[in-house]
């Protein structure tokens, strides 16, 4: 019997260290994970926020040069003409003319980033100032009333 319980205590011993081994990798791996998750998460945070500002400004840049576009076609067409269009614009703001550009700042991480588009004649948005709600599409009205040295852009919001 003496033999049978001391082969008992060797096979122990082995499944002791065994089953250490098997503790220490599992707490290596957990170590792994969690320096790894560490070092990915503010990275991935970091080019979410990045590309969301790439989103908002190129928006704004597609409604304004929308808008600039529609006011060039009514310009060729002379007073009394009258274009129709519909933007979308993902951030808030406000328009603005500033001659010879339309602009709206829009809000990024860090600050503002100013938006315009070029326009061949002076542009007076009615109500002025035009705020801009964000994640919202618009009805953009481009009138040049006969006698008036100015286009008129209006915008309603759609609901």
């Amino acid at each position: 019997m003496y033999i049978y319980n001391r082969s008992i205590t060797i096979t122990m011993d082995r499944m002791d260290v065994k089953g250490q081994a098997s503790v220490e990798y599992l707490l290596l791996t957990l170590i792994f994970l969690i320096i790894i998750g560490s070092i990915t998460v503010p990275l991935i945070s970091q080019g979410v926020s990045d590309s969301l500002d790439v989103s908002h400004s190129s928006d704004a840049s597609a409604a304004l040069n929308s808008i600039a576009n529609a006011v060039g076609v009514v310009y060729a067409n002379g007073p009394g003409s009258q274009r129709n269009i519909t933007v979308y614009f993902s951030n808030t703001g406000t328009l603005s003319y500033v001659s010879p550009t339309i602009q709206m700042p829009v809000n990024i991480t860090g600050g503002n980033k100013l938006i315009s588009a070029n326009v061949p004649i002076t542009v007076t948005f009615v109500p002025s100032p035009m705020n801009i709600a964000a994640k919202n599409n618009y009805n953009v009205e481009v009138y040049w009333p006969a006698g008036s040295s100015s286009i008129m852009v209006s915008m309603t919001e759609i609901t």
